[in-house]
């Protein structure tokens, strides 16, 4: 069985091409940025503590820095998904936190990826944003 952190180390490259038709509030032609998990990987882990980012200005700060007018929420919902699961398999397995990608910085509360978390995942999650946004 793979692991969620080995999902994480495809090599697949990021991409900036035409929306091919109107689809999750993207319009067929905006110039989209199809992230790979290891941008947004790199992107999170350079968040101060305590900056915390809604996944909306997440995908705005990508698309800007790549030159695009959007970033794919579809794919940015796997990729958060992968990177939620990839951290919490890490946790679980004792890795002290300042080597865990900080996801629960782009996670809000409300998160579609929270959901589908596993319950103990989604409470440390939750309560290391609480912490972070009090500090």
């Amino acid at each position: 069985m793979t692991s969620w952190s080995d999902k994480l180390r495809d090599d697949k490259p990021h991409q900036v091409k035409p929306v091919p038709v109107n689809i999750a509030g993207m319009k067929k032609g905006q110039v989209m940025l199809v992230p790979s998990a290891r941008i947004v990987d790199a992107f999170i882990r350079r968040l101060p503590k305590g900056r915390l980012l809604e996944t909306r200005e997440l995908r705005a700060r990508l698309a800007r820095r790549y030159r695009a007018e959007v970033t794919c929420p579809i794919t940015m919902g796997f990729i958060l998904r992968s990177l939620a699961e990839a951290a919490w398999e890490a946790r679980q397995a004792g890795a002290a936190e300042a080597v865990i990608t900080p996801v629960w910085r782009v996670l809000e509360d409300d998160s579609l990826t929270l959901k589908k978390l596993p319950r103990p995942a989604v409470a440390f999650f939750k309560a290391r944003r609480a912490a972070e946004a009090r500090d």
